[in-house]
């Protein structure tokens, strides 16, 4: 299998002063994801957890919502031209009566490692339609679990350690218990990761839960998190306006900026429980900055 890390010797400077020394880089291979051996999909990722990536993306796009459809999922012999296995590229066998995914869907064959949504065939397939709600999640979490994340999130991260250019995704229960942490080169990839785990465990829909992130929310991510039927997602940076609309048209609570006590709750604050007198003051004040 691929390696999810590579040695590399480097030049080092140091206040001017020279010396090479071995460096550790993070690994990133394309993986093609094959479902019933129709070509779909191809992303820059970090080797390891393939099986968990190549069933989030379908739960991602609508595809699959339950262990149950999914038959197997295996790595294809082949690849090369002398029929050898680079472990590069993963077939997903659907379960009978289980519909192939549609032709719109397709991506142009390439998606890189920091963006999902490159090369996607149309933006409305973008919007896919989730299977469940999180709007109706009772899920009620206060700030001092919230700032707890980031520092559980990190110290579980292995690989991080050791290359520095890794991506993390973690899924927490109500109470701040760590149920999978992946990581990878791209952010999507390590929340595809994440999904496919909770899916082939038969955790879906994940209510009660929050997925944690260590970069920014993009709109992709909010709506892996609604897929997933997570109804909170926390991020340590900053999300985008296409993430928060997105996430206030959903019902899922969006956390950016997640660092230490300090965070900007963007939707769906009643989940924050801050006290009722705090939380009708910002979410008038909310509602003010709207107008």
């Amino acid at each position: 299998m691929g390696r999810v890390t590579v040695p590399r010797r480097v030049l080092r400077l140091r206040q001017g002063a020279p010396s090479y020394r071995p460096d550790t880089l993070a690994a990133e291979e394309p993986m093609e994801i094959r479902v019933g051996g129709r070509p779909l999909t191809v992303t820059m990722r970090t080797p390891g957890s393939d099986f968990d990536l190549a069933a989030g993306f379908l739960v991602s796009e609508g595809v699959v919502h339950a262990a149950g459809q999914v038959a197997g999922i295996r790595y294809c012999a082949g690849a090369t031209a002398d029929g050898g296995n680079t472990y590069n590229v993963v077939d997903v066998q659907l379960a009978a009566g289980v519909p192939a995914p549609d032709a719109s869907l397709e991506r142009n064959f390439y998606t890189t490692s920091s963006c999902g949504l490159c090369g996607k065939a149309s933006l409305d397939a973008v919007r896919t339609t989730a299977p469940w709600s999180v709007a109706e999640d009772g899920l009620r979490v206060t700030p001092a679990l919230l700032s707890a994340l980031p520092d559980r999130l990190r110290a579980a991260q292995k690989v991080f350690d050791s290359t520095g250019g890794l991506h993390a995704a973690g899924l927490f229960d109500a109470d701040g218990r760590l149920l999978c942490l992946r990581e990878d080169v791209g952010r999507h990839n390590a929340v595809d990761k994440v999904v496919g785990h909770a899916l082939r465990e038969g955790l879906l829909p994940a209510r009660g839960t929050v997925l944690m992130v260590s970069g920014r929310a993009s709109f992709e991510l909010v709506q892996k998190a609604v897929m997933a039927g997570v109804p909170l997602l926390a991020a340590v940076s900053a999300p985008s306006s296409l993430a928060v609309d997105l996430a206030e048209e959903t019902g899922l609570t969006l956390v950016g900026f997640l660092r230490g006590e300090s965070m900007n709750v963007y939707t769906r604050a009643d989940r924050i429980d801050v006290g009722p007198d705090v939380r009708t003051d910002a979410e008038a004040a909310v509602r003010e900055e709207g107008r």
